[in-house]
């Protein structure tokens, strides 16, 4: 089985195509827009892709299926959607030309939901109503994909973590700011109250698995989190004792530096993942202190420049 993982650079897609690699019988072929993060088997950019010329790569790549682990988290309106929005339209264009038995694995985002009813877990067949371009363009690409007639399903991400998260996201920036932080120094954050449905970069690559060998069509959107909501500032707290800087967090951090506009426009979020289990058999394993302790471990400390 022949399985093209795009975005296979990024720290989404390293993982899925490194649980990828370990099935039997499975060649992963990483696609990505450059060498600059490793090497690739597809030049694929799917921000700026035209539909013949992708057509083209994924002919001669003849995958079986494919994870579209590419994406944009940040960056200006061009950036978010032309590889949010236009790229998973162009590739389920170039599939159906090119590839049109392939299963196709695409990863969508919490951020389409927007904000909870209450502190209800948010369903599949509920409101879509994001409140910023990043959700919208998501949730344009979801679309794209779930019109697409493919063989196609969109797993919904809830805030990934784990070894390798980029300093894009809190855990990761967070990891790196304590790494950077003299003795007795605090690190600004801003308000970390809002809670978070947190999961494991590498329980989101089981489910990705288990969604390019699952036998039959699946639904067309299955969320993919824990299940369980977090204090964001459980985050902090993990990853100090991961540090072995012990006592309230308070001493280590504080929380009045510019906080993200949306943990006040969405101060609680969760995903139900009944129906994934259910369509699956997937349920997430590792829980957010062993991601935290992972991700602690990984982080490189700053470089320090030698003594003259």
């Amino acid at each position: 089985m022949r399985v093209l993982v795009l975005g296979a650079t990024g720290f989404l897609g390293r993982h899925t195509a490194d649980r990828l690699r370990a099935l039997p019988g499975v060649r992963v072929l990483a696609g990505g827009r450059s060498p600059a993060g490793g090497p690739v088997d597809v030049h694929a950019d799917l921000a700026g892709a035209d539909v013949p010329g992708l057509a083209a790569a994924l002919r001669a790549a003849a995958p079986d299926a494919v994870v579209n682990c590419a994406g944009a988290v940040a960056g200006g309106p061009v950036e978010l959607t032309a590889l949010n929005a236009r790229g998973p339209a162009v590739l389920c264009e170039a599939l159906l030309r090119a590839a049109p038995g392939a299963r196709l694995v695409h990863l969508g985002s919490a951020a389409e939901y927007g904000p909870a009813d209450g502190r209800r877990p948010a369903t599949e067949t509920g409101p879509a109503r994001p409140l910023g371009l990043y959700g919208a363009s998501k949730l344009a690409g979801t679309l794209a994909v779930t019109g697409s007639g493919l063989d196609a399903v969109v797993l919904r991400v809830f805030n990934p973590v784990g070894p390798g998260a980029p300093a894009a996201s809190l855990p990761g920036r967070l990891a790196r700011e304590l790494r950077r932080a003299a003795p007795g120094e605090r690190v600004r954050t801003g308000d970390l109250s809002a809670h978070r449905d947190f999961l494991d970069a590498r329980d989101l690559a089981e489910a990705v698995a288990l969604a390019v060998t699952a036998p039959g069509p699946l639904p067309p959107v299955l969320n993919a989190g824990s299940g369980t909501a977090r204090p964001v500032r459980d985050v902090a707290g993990a990853l100090l004792r991961a540090a072995g800087r012990p006592g309230p967090t308070a001493d280590h951090i504080a929380e009045d530096g510019d906080g993200s506009p949306r943990s006040a426009a969405v101060p609680w979020q969760c995903a139900d993942v009944t129906a994934t289990g259910r369509a699956l058999g997937w349920a997430p394993r590792r829980t957010l202190e062993e991601s935290l302790a992972d991700l602690w471990a990984t982080t490189a400390p700053p470089v320090t420049e030698a003594a003259p």
